[in-house]
C-alpha cells in the first residue's frame, strides 16, 4: 500500500515550499494530500532574498487543496509537511491544528517543517520542549518561546522532526524526510 502524506497549508504559502515537496511525493510514489482551513483554490506567493534586509514578496501559482483541516483523519497519513510562507501565520490558529499535529508528533510520523512553519509548531508547544530544530532567522525567538533550541544550520534532523531555514535548503530537506517516510 502506498504511503500518504499530509501537506498542512493555506493562502500565502511559499510556492517553492509546497509544490517541491508535492512533487517529490509523487514522484516517489507517495500519495501527497493538501489540507487547508478550507477545501478551496489556494493563492500562493514567491518569496526572494534580493539586497534588502527581508524577503520579497510576490503573487506565485494557484494551488488546490484536497481537503479542509475538519476533515483530516491524521492516522490515515503516514507523514506531514509544514511548508512556509505567510500561510503559518494564520493557519496555526484552526482549532484543529492541535489535534493534527499531536497526532503526528505523538505517534512519531515524520514531521517536516520548514521555514515560517515553526510558526505552526507553536501551537503544540508542549511536544517541542528540549528538542532542537532550525527555521527561518525570524523564527528563532518562535523556537526558544517553545522550550526548543533553535539550529544555525540550515537543515536539521532531530528523530521524526526534519526541519529547514528556507527554500533553497529544499532537496536536503526531503532528501531527509524520504528518509523517514521510508524508514
Amino acid at each position: 500500500m502506498p504511503k500518504r502524506v499530509l501537506i498542512l497549508t493555506g493562502d500565502a504559502v511559499e510556492a517553492l515550499e509546497v509544490y517541491y515537496p508535492y512533487y517529490r511525493l509523487l514522484e516517489g510514489g507517495v500519495e501527497a494530500v493538501i489540507a487547508a482551513p478550507t477545501k478551496k483554490t489556494l493563492h500562493t506567493v514567491v518569496h526572494d532574498f534580493t539586497d534588502w534586509e527581508t524577503y520579497t514578496e510576490k503573487p506565485g501559482y494557484l494551488l488546490q487543496a484536497d481537503m479542509a483541516f475538519a476533515d483530516v483523519q491524521p492516522e490515515s497519513f503516514d507523514g506531514i509537511i509544514i511548508p512556509g510562507g505567510r500561510a503559518p501565520e494564520y493557519i496555526r490558529l484552526n482549532e484543529h491544528i492541535p489535534r493534527i499535529l499531536n497526532h503526528f508528533l505523538m505517534a512519531n510520523k515524520p514531521v517536516g517543517a520548514i521555514c515560517h512553519a515553526a510558526q505552526v509548531l507553536e501551537v503544540v508547544r508542549e511536544q517541542l520542549q528540549g528538542r532542537t530544530l532550525t527555521a527561518y532567522i525570524a523564527c528563532k525567538p518562535s523556537v526558544e518561546a517553545m522550550g526548543a533550541h533553535y539550529a544555525t544550520q540550515t537543515l536539521y534532523v532531530d528523530g521524526n522532526l526534519v526541519s529547514g531555514h528556507a527554500w533553497p535548503d529544499l532537496p536536503g530537506f526531503m532528501r531527509e524526510f524520504m528518509k523517514l517516510l521510508q524508514g
